[in-house]
């Protein structure tokens, strides 16, 4: 029914240039080097004093408060829907059956 065109070699048009030859390459070997000895840093070292630590517990609490108010006031919002989707649902229910009642 529906089968694949299978794409054919295109001729080459122009002047062909014939692949290049490739001459083999000769092996040396070389004798590994020592590796340096490490080098202290001369970076800082970072010291936590009880007040930074203090401050990081403080930042922490703040970010999970944070981001546990806006969790929890889009779950709100999504009940607070649902159950206005389902206040409509009745209303429009009752109204249906009202009219065929008549």
């Amino acid at each position: 029914m529906l089968r694949p065109k299978i794409p054919t070699m295109p001729t080459p048009t122009g002047l062909v240039t014939p692949p290049a030859v490739i001459e083999p390459t000769t092996v040396v070997q070389h004798h590994p080097t020592p590796a340096p000895a490490p080098v202290a840093s001369t970076r800082p070292t970072v010291q936590l004093t009880p007040g930074a630590v203090l401050a990081l517990v403080g930042g922490g609490t703040a970010v999970v408060l944070v981001v546990g108010a806006v969790l929890v006031s889009m779950l709100l919002a999504v009940a607070v829907t649902g159950a206005s989707v389902a206040v409509c649902a009745v209303v429009i229910r009752s109204l249906i059956s009202s009219q065929h009642r008549r």
